[in-house]
């Protein structure tokens, strides 16, 4: 199993839905987290994309120095930027980081902001159109030289003269549900990302990206994105979900829930639907909790548990063909650091913390009575 991060460049808090209890998104801030995952031993860090959020590319610029092994996922998004761009983008991070970007490819659901960002095509057409961009994309990311031209893209003599580290090119991550997005995704990308629904349903999602990709010749990687909400006992984890929503009224709610509906993202859709926006209803499987997608768009789902409860729906995920799990928490900071002490053990990951210096007050938590080494129980 590979773990992730998240990095919250949208915002970070205590509590949804309020300023009370919230972080601003600074430099430092963000670092400490990054930090925080690289030293756990996660394997990377996911940075969020839209209006809402920070810059992913030139927050992965100044915070991946900061890191020594993390790898960071950043959103390529098409429409917005040209292929060859976004090429060379993509290969000069990938030199700088000795080979630690991954490409989370990112076609958009919302039409008001993608009209703000000059993009007026249906669902459909940006399916379209990304199949045009990464075909250019992974043609010169590779090293090609290439004449182009398509229904929405077309470039003549495109190529890039410093290549990337990785090759032929960083993986490619991607995640949709509708027909369109996992047509696009048998044909492309590396990892097919899935947002927290019930085990079932992903197993069904599976299933048929499967076929797709073997019906092109093609095999992919999986991996889902939640939230995690782990304690010492399970009675402590289910208090921590509701305290997290507590501040969260029913005009918040029904404010998100109506912005969202003007999506045309099959995936936002089928979030949604495991809630409806009721408070009532909000365990939607055995410990899967959709409290976070009251107010939050995209993955609205959380694991909520005691360590051997989670780990267990986790692994129950692994046995679908899921290998990389995208975790995040509220405030993300502590919750790295709760959900590796917690989960780490209880989980065969594919990286592990580094070794810790040799020294009484690290490993070891702090000296009992001046002189006393702590023991592990």
């Amino acid at each position: 199993m590979e773990l992730f991060w998240f990095l919250p460049t949208h915002g970070d808090s205590r509590f949804l839905g309020t300023a009370e209890g919230a972080r601003a998104v600074s430099l430092p801030y963000l670092q400490q987290i990054a930090q925080a995952a690289d030293s756990l031993g996660f394997g990377g860090v996911l940075l969020p994309t839209g209006r809402s959020c920070e810059d992913a590319w030139a927050v992965a610029s100044a915070v991946m120095p900061s890191t020594k092994q993390l790898k960071f996922l950043v959103a390529l998004r098409p429409g917005i930027i040209s292929p060859t761009a976004g090429a060379r983008i993509a290969a000069t991070l990938d030199r700088l980081s000795g080979g630690r970007l991954l490409i989370n490819v990112v076609t958009g659901g919302d039409p008001s902001e993608a009209a703000g960002d000059g993009i007026f095509l249906d669902h459909d057409a940006r399916y379209r159109q990304t199949d045009e961009f990464l075909e250019i994309w992974r043609r010169v990311s590779a090293g090609e030289t290439l004449d182009f031209e398509g229904q929405h893209l077309r470039v003549r003599g495109a190529k890039i003269l410093y290549p990337p580290v990785q090759r032929p090119y960083p993986p490619l991550y991607f995640g949709g549900s509708s027909p369109a997005a996992h047509e696009l995704a048998a044909k492309h990308v590396d990892v097919y990302l899935t947002w927290g629904e019930p085990p079932a349903a992903v197993a069904q999602k599976l299933q048929d990206m499967r076929e797709r990709a073997e019906a092109r010749g093609r095999k992919l990687r999986f991996g889902i994105r939640l939230h995690v909400i782990v304690r010492e006992t399970r009675s402590e984890a289910w208090a921590a979900a509701e305290r997290l929503i507590s501040h969260l009224d029913d005009s918040a709610i029904a404010a998100a829930q109506q912005s969202f509906s003007r999506f045309d993202s099959e995936g936002q859709r089928r979030m949604s639907s495991l809630h409806g926006g009721r408070r009532d209803k909000l365990e939607v499987s055995p410990d899967l909790w959709a409290g976070v997608g009251l107010v939050r768009g995209g993955a609205g789902t959380a694991l909520v548990g005691d360590p051997d409860t989670v780990a267990r729906r986790l692994l129950e995920y692994r046995e679908l063909g899921i290998e990389t799990f995208i975790l995040s928490g509220y405030p993300h900071l502590e919750e790295a650091y709760r959900t590796a002490e917690l989960l780490f053990p209880k989980l065969p990951l594919a990286r592990s913390a580094a070794p810790a210096e040799l020294n009484l007050t690290g490993p070891f938590g702090e000296i009992i009575g001046n002189d006393i080494v702590p023991r592990r129980v």
